[in-house]
């Protein structure tokens, strides 16, 4: 089972579109993504339950595979605690059987860690708009857009947003 966790994948998935007009089977599949918001961004796995529901969605958010260090900047720089309390190196150690956030990212890249694994961690991260801004919000990827799926150069856009 070991082997299974390591070949999937963890995906960034960053909402991009608000809701007006939308259709509500749309609003209920992004709620259930935990992107409620533009800018928000989430964590999943690349199965076939979650790619349906990214399929569904596209026309909203961009997605792509996240690195480790990407992984590692954004929990430092926008890990949440309820209560809007920073992620901090000393909560990862008391709470949890990690010694710190790198060591976390690590287990989380590879597949033996959730984010629920944290407690009171949130499943989102809210980032800014980026910097130099977006292309075109209304475009997928591979016409010179935002949208869609974007490989591993979503890393870099989780930088600009961060």
């Amino acid at each position: 089972m070991n082997a299974e966790q390591k070949q999937i994948q963890l995906l960034a998935l960053i909402r991009l579109r608000g809701t007006v007009n939308v259709p509500s089977k749309i609003k209920d599949t992004l709620k259930m993504l935990r992107v409620e918001r533009p800018n928000y961004m989430t964590l999943i796995p690349k199965t076939p339950e979650y790619m349906g529901m990214i399929k569904k969605v596209k026309d909203f958010v961009t997605w792509g595979e996240v690195s480790k260090d990407t992984l590692e900047f954004v929990l430092r720089k926008r890990g949440e605690l309820t209560g809007r309390k920073k992620l901090t190196d000393e909560y990862i150690k008391e709470n949890t059987k990690y010694s710190n956030i790198s060591e976390f990212a690590s287990a989380l890249f590879d597949g033996s860690a959730t984010l629920s694994d944290v407690p009171q961690l949130k499943r989102f991260f809210r980032l800014h708009p980026p910097r130099k801004g977006f292309k075109a919000i209304k475009k997928g990827f591979a016409e010179g857009g935002d949208l869609g799926y974007r490989g591993t150069t979503i890393n870099e856009l989780i930088v600009r947003m961060a």
